[in-house]
Order: structure tokens, then C-alpha cells, then sequence
């Protein structure tokens, strides 16, 4: 298990030796210094607290300000929780690019994108009703939502109108195209969550290849 912190920089696409063109995701990833380690003898489990981004040292609280300090680094934008099970990583070291490999599987998780209040076709994918008949009022309407007198409620998770996005999504098993170890850059194939510049948490996939 292997895991950095990254930016979304967006998408493009690079082109194979035989003229394929490949569509990637360009992902500023690390360096992330490790700033601290949980234990089990004094936490209960296993890993190591990293950071990414730069931020002031005017908007840094004062417990985290000690604690950077006592890391010896500087303040950073995030802090995130990484697994590393094979080797062992000192605190006030750092993270880079350079520990995933070209033609590694990896996952992505982050925040995908907010698409405020959504109807029920846009967020379920409803078919809709018959555009004939005279049904000129019931094209987009979710329909029935529950039965009469009993049991008289709507059941809890309902597919119904509602907020639409910015939930947790994690890609699965993504290719890694190439690395530019020069700029921090890993180019992944295939979309991954969020807007340009959202946090992402880049992690060894322990899926084999499909």
C-alpha cells in the first residue's frame, strides 16, 4: 500500500508511438511531507499523517502551528491520513512522484463535482414518461414514490429530486501514462473526480489489470 496527495491540473491527451491517441488526467502529485506517524501502541492503528499545498502561517491554528514546527516543516494547505505497509517513512521526510512507476495501476478518490438541485432524470437517469396521449405535464416526473394508506410514508432512499454531486468518488484501476518527475506530474489514463484544482488522493490499486 502506497499512497500521495495531489491537484487536479485537468485533462488532455498524449499520443501513443503507433498514433493512438490517449486521453489522461494531469495530476500535480506531491511533494508531501510526512508530518507525523500514528502507532498502535499510542493511536490504535497504523499510518502516517501528510501534508500538500503551501498556506500562511497566519491561517494556521496554533495546535497544528506547534506541530509543524515539531516536524520541522513548513505549514501546508492539507492534511491527510496515507497507509504505507512495505517501508517505513520518517517524520519531516517527504513524499514525491517518483514512488509510483509508467504502467502502474493506481485508484483516485476525491470530491466530485457540486451540481447543486437536481429532478430525478438528470440524477437518476429516469426514462420518463410517454410524450403522446395528451401526457404533456408528466414527461419528467419521477412518478409514484410510494402506496396509499399503508404503510402511508416514503421509504428511507427513495430515488427522488435532491442535491446532485459533490460526494466521495474513487476511479478504480487507472493506467499510469507517464510521469514528469521534473514538475511533480503523474498523467493517469481516463477522468478522474473533482474541478481543476481539487485534492485528490492518488493510492497503489491492488485490482489486477481488466
Amino acid at each position: 500500500m502506497k499512497e500521495i496527495l495531489g491537484k487536479k491540473i485537468g485533462m488532455t491527451r498524449i499520443f501513443h508511438e503507433d498514433g493512438e491517441a490517449i486521453p489522461v488526467t494531469v495530476i500535480e502529485a506531491g511533494p508531501c511531507p510526512v508530518v507525523a506517524r500514528r502507532t498502535t501502541e499510542k493511536n490504535g492503528y497504523e499510518t502516517y499523517e501528510v501534508g500538500f499545498g503551501v498556506r500562511r502561517k497566519s491561517r494556521v491554528t496554533k495546535p497544528l502551528t506547534g506541530q509543524f514546527k515539531q516536524a520541522g516543516i513548513e505549514p501546508t494547505q492539507f492534511l491527510r491520513e496515507v497507509r504505507y505497509d512495505e517501508v517505513e517513512l520518517e517524520v519531516g521526510g517527504s513524499l514525491k512522484v517518483d514512488i509510483f512507476h509508467v504502467g502502474e495501476r493506481v485508484d483516485v478518490s476525491g470530491i466530485s463535482r457540486g451540481l447543486g438541485f437536481a429532478g430525478s432524470m438528470k440524477r437518476h437517469h429516469f426514462q420518463g414518461a410517454n410524450k403522446t396521449h395528451g401526457q404533456s405535464d408528466r414527461w419528467r416526473a419521477p412518478g409514484s414514490i410510494g402506496q396509499s394508506s399503508y404503510p402511508a410514508r416514503v421509504f428511507k432512499g427513495m430515488k427522488m429530486a435532491g442535491r446532485m454531486g459533490k460526494d466521495k468518488v474513487t476511479v478504480l484501476n487507472l493506467e499510469v501514462v507517464k510521469i514528469i518527475e521534473s514538475e511533480n506530474l503523474i498523467l493517469v489514463k481516463g477522468a478522474v473526480p473533482g474541478h481543476r484544482g481539487a485534492l485528490l488522493k492518488v493510492r497503489k490499486s491492488n485490482r489486477s489489470r481488466l
